[in-house]
């Protein structure tokens, strides 16, 4: 049976004060020593709000569904890509790959890169990570590997060891959170260099505005372009009608012969049915226009990106009394376990 008693715990705790003192301080050094050698880290954050689609009492059924985190919008609208799905979205290889290529500037020595690049070549590394990147040097030079690189347009379906690094790197920066209630997106990007961190947010903001619009316009697009194809067509047939009426009505006119007048008839008739069909086709290019902008979703910017003035690593004095506590209860264990015979009775 244990049987502890508080006065026991707290005169063995004064006994051994001087121990768990250094103890405790000793962690306490590691702790700061381990958070000064870890960069700091800026958060720069992006909300927006997505058109609403439905409307009247559809729109409040969905209202009220998605207060307790039912989604009835994909009937309404149709579409695969709503915004419960987003994070999975930026989340998505192709997204990330797509980030590559942005030009990011830092704010201290204002030199401008990839995004690629920066995050292969330009940054800090925690203190932490450099028995493991010893280790993987180690291993490297008795495999035989070597460094593949960035290739200049990677393949999103086919990428190499340090484009995938990259990519996974890039993932761990970014967060999406959408409000079920609301459909509120919230983007949030990390970084170790504030200038960055805006950068990089407001263009995963645009890559993502682009990506939706793209998927909720393509079939209105596949449409437009196949009535533009019609439409340079028809103006072609309509064109080369109306030159030919032109010239065998300049050369014949003043002829009366029924069989000549008869084929400036049916030259004219044959004009008049290639406008008609041409006036037609541009009316269906018009409406394709308006149906493309009528699909194109609209993003209300509820909050821009921005520079974050203060990083938003752990302060200093917090992983102090972390690694104090667990100094203490370290050796408050070590303790206990020396002197178990004392609170166990049999």
């Amino acid at each position: 049976m244990i049987n502890i008693r508080a006065i026991d715990v707290i005169r063995l705790l004064i006994k051994d004060k001087k121990k768990i003192c250094i103890y405790s301080l000793t962690l306490g050094i590691i702790g700061v020593i381990l958070s000064f050698g870890t960069p700091k880290v800026y958060k720069s954050t992006v909300t927006l709000a997505p058109e609403e689609s439905g409307q009247g009492f559809s729109a409040n059924t969905s209202s009220l569904a998605s207060m307790i985190g039912i989604n009835l919008k994909i009937g309404q609208t149709g579409d695969a890509i709503y915004p419960e799905i987003y994070p999975d979205l930026m989340r998505s290889t192709k997204f990330l790959v797509d980030l590559f290529p942005i030009k990011v500037t830092t704010q201290k020595t204002h030199e401008t890169y990839s995004y690629q690049d920066y995050l292969q070549n330009y940054q800090k590394k925690a203190i932490t990570s450099y028995p493991l990147e010893w280790i993987k040097s180690v291993m490297k030079s008795f495999t035989g590997d070597k460094n593949e690189g960035v290739s200049s347009k990677p393949n999103p379906y086919y990428l190499n060891k340090d484009e995938y690094g990259i990519v996974m790197a890039i993932s761990d920066k970014l967060e999406c959170s959408v409000d079920k209630k609301t459909n509120v997106i919230t983007i949030t990007v990390q970084d170790q260099d504030p200038l960055i961190a805006a950068t990089v947010a407001d263009s995963v903001q645009v890559h993502l505005q682009r990506a939706i619009t793209d998927y909720r316009t393509k079939k209105a697009r596949a449409d437009l372009e196949y009535v533009d194809q019609l439409f340079v067509e028809a103006n072609k047939q309509y064109t080369m009608a109306r030159r030919k009426y032109s010239r065998y009505y300049d050369a014949n006119s003043n002829i009366i012969l029924k069989s000549v007048q008869s084929e400036i008839d049916n030259l004219e008739s044959d004009m008049q049915l290639k406008y008609n069909i041409y006036t037609q086709v541009a009316e269906q290019r018009q409406l394709a226009i308006a149906k493309v902008q009528e699909r194109t979703p609209a993003f209300s910017i509820i909050q821009g990106a921005s520079v974050p003035i203060k990083h938003s690593s752990r302060p200093k004095v917090i992983t102090l009394a972390m690694w104090m506590f667990l100094g203490f209860m370290l050796r408050c264990a070590i303790l206990f376990w020396r002197n178990r015979k004392m609170f166990i009775m049999f």
